[in-house]
């Protein structure tokens, strides 16, 4: 018997030892500490030790937890998650763009590049494979693994929305690294990027409703969420962010991941109308219904930023939730008929110019 216990906590006291190393490798960050700490501390949208929404936010619907949200995955059927076929790809020579032209780019789920101003900017970059620290968990879609660092130009302005796996990619941000003139990101988020090897004075973290000019004629605003953060096992200690990008011209939207909330009329009274907003749309699920919009959710939330043209966001690369993965393009197909915005639907990597935006047209490929 107590050769049997002996065992026994040989194996937890290995099993713990596997996991703090696990935890110590790089791609897990680091946590703000002196002055990037105290600001977060500082900010109003931190109480009793956590960044807060602006409204309750429950991680999870009625009494739902990591683990029944993980059984229930494993248990709940295939609902043709994953595509059968390839998914289809617009081939793009990001080198040979005219800088001077206004455009955005959607690089799958929710990864853009954008040019605007005269400034190119790159939002939430995930170049892998995997958007997971294990290798099994979270694959792309055959055939949307296509673009890579080496692929993109010398890029102004990295913006990173929030810490999740699947908007912060340790590989695209460390080969990106010699290409980024600045970081801009939320409080807290920081300590991330400097010990991947960035230097501190090429990095911004905002709070919410903050902004910074960027160059003459370009702001950055830095706006509210309905999410939450955490990359290993602390949450909520980074700030979950979208972002407002605008010139004289025009003027754009990124939720980052976010459920419904009143945060969007309140974006559009402060702003005004948008000339487009990629929002959030493709995670949903029932059990987690405050931190991601559903289709319809999302049509209107366009609807009340004013938005002449939505582009979806958070789908076409990774399966997150257990819906079919075309389900969500469908259903924001039906929901914005009869809207007052245009609906944008391009493949990765086709170019969508922002001159006459609301005119664009493009196929349903899925």
């Amino acid at each position: 018997m107590v050769k049997v216990l002996y065992a026994f906590v040989a194996i937890v006291a290995l099993a713990a030892a596997g996991a703090w190393w696990f935890l110590q490798q790089p791609q897990f960050g680091s946590a703000a500490q002196g002055a990037a700490l105290a600001r977060v501390q500082q900010s109003p949208n931190y109480v009793d030790g956590e960044f807060r929404n602006l409204v309750e936010t429950p991680l999870f619907t009625a009494d739902e937890s990591f683990a029944s949200v993980l059984l229930g995955n494993l248990s709940a059927p295939d609902a043709q998650l994953r595509p059968l076929v390839d998914i289809p790809v617009a081939p793009v020579d990001f080198m040979a763009l005219d800088a001077s032209e206004d455009m955005v780019i959607w690089l799958g789920h929710s990864s853009f590049y954008v040019q605007l101003g005269g400034k190119r900017f790159l939002i939430d970059p995930v170049f892998s494979e995997v958007a997971s620290p294990l290798s099994f968990v979270n694959r792309a879609f055959a055939g949307t693994t296509v673009f890579s660092a080496q692929d993109m130009p010398a890029t102004d302005y990295l913006l990173v929305s929030h810490d999740h796996w699947d908007h912060l990619d340790y590989p695209s941000v460390v080969d990106l690294k010699p290409k980024v003139g600045q970081v801009v990101t939320g409080l807290g988020m920081g300590a991330n990027f400097q010990a991947w090897g960035y230097d501190p004075a090429r990095i911004v973290e905002g709070d919410w409703w903050d902004s910074v000019e960027l160059a003459p004629g370009v702001t950055l605003h830095v706006i509210p969420a309905r999410h939450y953060s955490g990359r290993a096992l602390q949450r909520n200690q980074t700030l979950w962010v979208g972002f407002v990008l605008e010139t004289l011209e025009r003027r754009l939207l990124f939720s980052g991941d976010s459920g419904y909330g009143p945060h969007f009329a309140e974006l559009g009274r402060r702003f005004g109308d948008f000339d487009l907003a990629a929002l959030d749309h493709g995670q949903y699920d029932p059990r987690w219904a405050y931190i991601h919009m559903t289709p319809e959710e999302a049509a209107r939330a366009a609807e009340e930023l004013g938005a002449a043209a939505l582009l979806p966001a958070h789908v076409g690369r990774f399966a997150l939730a257990r819906h079919a993965w075309d389900e969500p393009l469908q259903r924001i197909a039906a929901a914005s008929e009869g809207r007052r915005y245009h609906l944008l639907t391009p493949r990765i990597g086709e170019p969508v110019p922002l001159a006459g935006v609301e005119r664009r047209s493009f196929t349903r490929w899925w």
